[in-house]
């Protein structure tokens, strides 16, 4: 335990924090300090400029996200489009094949990038992962728009999807810890919103160019997608490292005036100083930790592999079951279980990844032109982007735990009401029209529950319940999750739908009241919480084995001031 005993030194060029060894042991809670910035909401976040800022930028590592499936939408039903790349035209042999293995590899990509970065995201940073990620994004959306067969554009897909997957974990990753916790779920959910955003300009860009002559009316939409992606790599820089990362990495100077600069107060507030004391006592706690279960270890590979192995052990498993679960039943509560793909439909009509199939078949059965239905279709992202408003308002005055309930429940009702009305009118919509529309409005009363509650929940909740030392892991699985879903979804729906037909929605609305049910025993309330807190609600201190250690921790970091250098 000899590393428990290292404290800061103090510098000739130091200051005292001005406060005693006494005040700050009758103001600590365990581990975790109770820390009250301001108010949550709008107010919150106007009082946040440079936090905002810095979240605001860190999403659009989201719209990276979805601006590649926004784009990919369209595309793949332009003629120009079928013409260099002839595997994809509708009519050729394995042509379905040929489609899914190209949007496949994106998901595969994205799915091993999820995986790989949380140990760049630990070592190297948080900022720097984000970087790494640009790259690989940028490289690959090089590769689509330079394309001239179908192998290399299947091989940027794949590259590019290593970035999309890194650049949508690391946004929340890096949102999670520098955010103050009033403002903290409304900051996380700017990532929700990021990825609709995305996906709304990238589908409506696309839109104007199949207009184009020449393969400049796909290439076009390719190249564009790296000006945000850029933005976030070389952007990031211009704002401070997680002060947690810091202390991970024992740049505590460096951490308490990250922590000083991000709250806009000085290092000597007694709210900086109970923030840095948490993050310091939580990550000195998550070493002494990780040194007792596993020694010490020279070699980084096997060490990397045990820490993710500890995430299946007794003491994490709630965690990691929530930070798979939520993501889960964001996948299949049925928002993407339903997307009209080349070759399952032959009403020719195509959506994005983030639009249902039953919007276009009801347009089309109600007898609306092609171009009216794409329109039409287009405006279930922006309903997607109204409904993440308020949640992005509200989310930390109402609480997760609420939401998670709700929005199960929310979910489910439209779906069994869509099973009842397709099964009995689904072959006669033509002289049913009033129930055609009906549906319809049943879509959106779907997209606005999903966008207000487990669209941002799958970004925002994994990214709150992790230790330090885990986090990165355990966002990473909960990223990973949503690509496997969304994956598994693509290749069972289309023979759902065809076997089950209206049993289908039956099947996702099941999934909805489950997420309900869920979240009602598992998932806690963390709104208003710091990091280090919601450990307690987890029960970290309830190890008997581990109790010693704590008490030595909480000692040292507690009762001993601080001394420390402030940074102009």
């Amino acid at each position: 335990m000899g590393h428990l005993n290292d404290m800061e030194k103090a510098s000739d060029q130091t200051q005292s924090l001005g406060a005693t060894h006494a005040e700050f042991g009758s103001r600590r809670r365990s581990l975790a300090a109770h820390v009250k910035y301001d108010n949550e909401g709008i107010g919150g976040i106007i009082r946040s400029p440079y936090v905002f800022g810095a979240a605001l930028l860190a999403s659009f590592g989201g719209f990276s996200f979805g601006y590649d499936q926004g784009v990919i939408s369209l595309i793949l039903v332009m003629p120009q489009f079928h013409d260099q790349f002839p595997e994809t035209a509708p009519g050729t042999p394995r042509y379905g094949f040929h489609v899914g293995f190209m949007t496949g590899m994106l998901e595969l990509g994205a799915f091993i990038g999820c995986i790989c970065l949380p140990f760049l995201a630990d070592r190297y940073s948080r900022k720097w992962g984000l970087t790494i990620a640009t790259v690989f994004f940028c490289l690959g959306a090089i590769i689509q728009t330079a394309a001239h067969d179908y192998g290399t554009l299947v091989a940027g897909r794949f590259i590019g999807g290593i970035g999309v997957g890194t650049l949508a974990m690391g946004a929340p990753l890096y949102i999670s810890e520098v955010a103050p916790p009033n403002v903290r779920g409304s900051l996380l959910v700017l990532e929700a919103i990021a990825i609709v955003i995305g996906a709304i300009i990238a589908y409506w860009i696309t839109y104007g160019t199949r207009v184009m002559s020449g393969d400049w009316a796909f290439r076009l939409p390719f190249l564009l997608q790296m000006i945000p992606a850029l933005a976030v790599g070389c952007g990031i820089h211009f704002f401070r490292f997680s002060p947690r990362w810091l202390a991970m990495r024992h740049r505590n100077e460096e951490s308490l005036n990250s922590v000083a600069k991000l709250r806009r107060l000085p290092t000597t507030d007694e709210r900086v100083q109970l923030e840095y004391k948490g993050i310091l006592a939580e990550v000195k706690f998550q070493e002494a930790i990780l040194k007792h279960e596993h020694g010490t270890t020279s070699n980084a590979v096997v060490l990397e592999g045990k820490q993710w192995l500890d995430l299946f052990k007794p003491r994490y498993l709630r965690r990691t079951m929530i930070s798979i679960a939520i993501p889960f039943f964001q996948q299949f509560s049925g928002i993407n279980a339903f997307v009209s793909r080349p070759g399952e439909t032959d009403m020719k009509i195509e959506t994005n990844a983030f639009q249902v199939y039953y919007a276009p078949t009801f347009f089309a059965a109600l007898g609306i032109d092609y171009e009216t239905t794409l329109i039409l279709s287009g405006m279930v992202n922006i309903c997607q982007f109204v409904a993440g408003i308020p949640t992005f308002l509200f989310l930390d005055k109402v609480g997760r735990r609420k939401i998670a309930i709700f929005g199960g429940f929310a979910m489910g009702v439209p779906h069994l009401i869509m099973a009842g009305i397709v099964s009995k009118y689904s072959s006669s919509w033509e002289t049913h029209k009033g129930m055609g529309w009906f549906g319809v409005a049943l879509i959106y009363i779907y997209v606005l529950m999903y966008a207000c509650s487990y669209g941002p929940l799958a970004w925002c909740l994994p990214a709150e319940l992790w230790s330090n030392s885990k986090r990165a892991k355990g966002v990473g699985i909960a990223t990973a999750t949503v690509w496997w879903a969304n994956f598994v979804i693509g290749v069972v729906v289309p023979q759902m739908v065809i076997s089950l037909g209206w049993g289908t929605y039956l099947f996702f609305g099941c999934f909805c009241f489950a997420a309900s049910i869920f979240s009602y025993f598992f998932v806690p309330e963390a709104s208003g919480k710091t990091l280090e807190e919601i450990g307690e609600i987890f029960g970290d201190n309830s190890v008997a084995s581990e109790e010693e250690i704590r008490q030595r921790v909480e000692e040292q970091i507690w009762t001993v001031p601080t001394t420390i250098k402030q940074s102009a």
